[in-house]
């Protein structure tokens, strides 16, 4: 008790000379006056009702609702642009912002040298960019809700969050829905996106030049694609969920020295990871299930490490074109693959024999799809008989040599579950973009 008026005088010292908590009412321009009239440190409590944008927080303060405040761009532009260090948004409802792509208009956009911009617990609704972290360095966009435009071409409309140029920034417990990316980050470093849910869009997580960077524990749910991780580096990719994602859960295209962990793919798409030039990986203990393919890799992607995963119900479990042999086990431990026929005499959860998820036949179905009419007939069969029963027959391929005899097991909680039961089956049902996700130009 002694130390408390010592405790007291010292945060008072620590607030800026003059902060005060201001109390701003609707009216016309009554929140860009209110901040105007600001001094640092002041904190503006909006009271419920709309105010007009566009706004510029041009110093450094709070700007925070009671009960429901909304701040409408009508239309026009970016409806709150922060362009001073040390400001914080927080409980507001931002909509209306303009539609100029070119503009990159936003909900919320955050200016470089806007340093420290703490964007907590806000909803924005319809605008063409949510959150647009503009080169301020360390930003905090924490539990906001976010639902974007619905726009036919999915490509004219804007991310959820879009991260330029902003290291440091968290992304931590947002909800993103409709618009185009939930997250777009390019050319930034040491970035956290952390326990995001994104559905209903085109990619949940887009990576473009993003390194030393992490993507943790965020959840997909019946995009287009679940994680890109292109053309960055050193990416730590753990413990995320794609869940009836249509063409890839997880795609590593240029992307080098990643750390692909504890991720679980199912339900339905086209190919459960897509490994595209991409060298030095790491990826082990993921789940990859009920895909056309589990593992798509090509484009002379080199001195990857995959042990631990399961490759469970996947039509096609790998595909891999080249004559290299390639080996899929590290240490002595293989991945488990559900189409093994596999037998363990000695009870180390190591199965005896090897195994070999393609032959020729394979190599020549890729090649040559046309022969999928050949894949009956008696010589075909004989050709497959002959390869498994005499593998120096093998062109070259995946060998795993210590295949694992137990898959592992990823949950998925009830809600999640329930969300993914959803979305089952929506990719069957005619057109639904604009967009060719295969074009790697595109992206």
């Amino acid at each position: 008790m002694k130390r408390l008026p010592a405790l007291v005088i010292g945060l008072m010292l620590s607030l800026p000379a003059g902060a005060a908590e201001v109390q701003v009412m609707p009216g016309p321009g009554a929140l860009q006056n209110a901040i105007a009239g600001a001094a640092p440190g002041d904190v503006l409590v909006l009271q419920p009702g709309t105010y007009a944008g566009a706004v510029v927080v041009a110093q450094s303060l709070t700007v925070q609702a009671r009960g429901k405040a909304i701040i409408d761009g009508q239309g026009q532009g970016t409806v709150i642009t922060v362009a001073a260090p040390d400001v914080t948004l927080r409980g507001l409802t931002v909509t209306g912002s303009g539609m100029d792509g070119q503009a990159l208009d936003a909900g919320i956009k955050i200016l470089k040298k806007a340093d420290r911009v703490t964007v907590e617990g806000n909803t924005l609704l319809g605008n063409l960019h949510g959150i647009d972290v503009h080169g301020g360095k360390d930003a905090r966009v924490i539990d906001n809700r976010i639902e974007g435009t619905q726009n036919p071409r999915m490509n004219d409309r804007g991310n959820g969050i879009y991260v330029w140029n902003s290291p440091g920034a968290l992304v931590q417990g947002n909800s993103v829905r409709w618009g185009r990316d939930g997250i777009f980050a390019n050319a930034s470093r040491k970035d956290v996106f952390r326990n995001n849910i994104f559905r209903d869009l085109r990619f949940a997580v887009h990576y473009m030049y993003t390194n030393d960077s992490e993507v943790v524990g965020n959840v997909s749910i019946g995009n287009h694609l679940g994680f890109a991780i292109m053309f960055s580096d050193r990416v730590v990719m753990k413990d995320n969920l794609s869940l009836g994602d249509r063409s890839n859960g997880v795609m590593l295209n240029y992307a080098n020295g990643a750390d692909v962990s504890g991720n679980l793919v199912r339900g339905g798409a086209d190919k459960c990871l897509f490994i595209y030039n991409a060298h030095k990986n790491l990826i082990f203990d993921n789940r990859f299930e009920g895909c056309d393919i589990g593992i798509h890799f090509t484009a002379g992607s080199e001195r990857n490490v995959l042990t631990g995963n399961s490759f469970i119900g996947n039509r096609e479990q790998v595909k891999y074109v080249g004559t290299r042999h390639v080996e899929w086990s590290f240490e002595g431990r293989g991945n488990f693959w559900s189409d093994h026929p596999a037998y363990d005499l000695n009870g180390d959860g190591i199965a005896d024999g090897v195994f070999r998820p393609n032959d020729l036949m394979d190599h020549i179905l890729w090649s040559q799809p046309a022969a999928a009419l050949l894949t009956g007939s008696p010589a075909v069969q004989l050709v497959r008989w002959s390869q498994s029963s005499f593998p120096a027959m093998l062109p070259g391929g995946v060998l795993d040599s210590h295949p694992l005899m137990k898959p592992r097991d990823i949950p998925v909680s009830d809600d999640l579950a329930a969300a993914e039961a959803a979305v089952a089956g929506r990719w069957t049902k005619g057109s639904h973009d604009d967009i060719d996700l295969e074009d790697i130009g595109s992206h």
